[in-house]
């Protein structure tokens, strides 16, 4: 640890020199790439999450984007830049915009949403999306990760769907759309470096449901997943 300097000489000291001292600036800009999900399903599907962020401890900028491919064709897929700013203990309020693309065509949303650590430690966001042509969204995710032993560690993850109107060509119903359910148990090689495996249930409700019948599709599916989680 560095020598603390007389009083004096810390009195005529910057903020700035003071916290480059400490190592306590709050208003340095760091940043992270984390890939959450980068896996192979059962139905011969490649499928990813991942965020970065960049920003100081009250500020950062986030690119989220997650999605999946079969047989070199993009299905649903999306992604997100959002500004983020801390609004209270353990919460954060995050806006910007979201761009869907893949089945179908392309759609842009407005985007407004909480993120945080809700009571017993259940990671938690909700997003509100605003479109043209009077469409609304809202998703809702909530995790969580069991640490079984300082290498093994169980998540369990719940992610909610619901529109404002039908979206055919997006093969959308109103209301709640999907809900996916997941388990993964990854071992951490590193904390930077982990390889899992879990199960995925995928159902489709109401509108949605029908759409995707209608075109051959199950709206119920259980699939095995094997991945890794990476972050730098």
């Amino acid at each position: 640890m560095a020598p603390v300097p007389p009083e004096h000489v810390m009195a005529a000291m910057t903020d700035r020199d003071m916290a480059g001292m400490m190592q306590m600036d709050d208003r340095a800009a760091f940043g992270k790439v984390l890939i959450e999900q980068f896996e192979w399903r059962s139905d011969s599907a490649a499928a990813w999450q991942a965020q970065a962020w960049y920003g100081g401890d009250y500020d950062k900028l986030w690119l989220k984007t997650e999605g999946q491919r079969r047989h070199g064709v993009t299905g649903d897929a999306r992604v997100e830049l959002l500004w983020d700013r801390i609004v209270a203990r353990w919460w954060n309020l995050q806006a910007g915009v979201r761009r869907d693309f893949g089945d179908g065509p392309a759609r842009n949303w407005l985007a407004l949403g909480t993120a945080g650590l809700a009571p017993g430690r259940f990671d938690v966001e909700a997003t509100l999306y605003a479109s043209d042509a009077g469409r609304s969204a809202a998703r809702f995710k909530v995790d969580y990760n069991l640490l079984l032993t300082q290498r093994w560690v169980l998540q369990p993850e719940a992610q909610a769907n619901l529109y404002g109107k039908r979206d055919p060509e997006r093969r959308l119903g109103s209301g709640l759309a999907n809900l996916d359910v997941a388990l993964r148990l990854r071992y951490e090689v590193r904390r930077e470096f982990a390889p899992y495996v879990g199960l995925i249930w995928t159902h489709d409700f109401a509108g949605t449901a029908q759409l995707a019948r209608a075109e051959g599709l199950r709206a119920d599916e259980l699939r095995i997943v094997a991945g890794v989680r990476v972050w730098f």
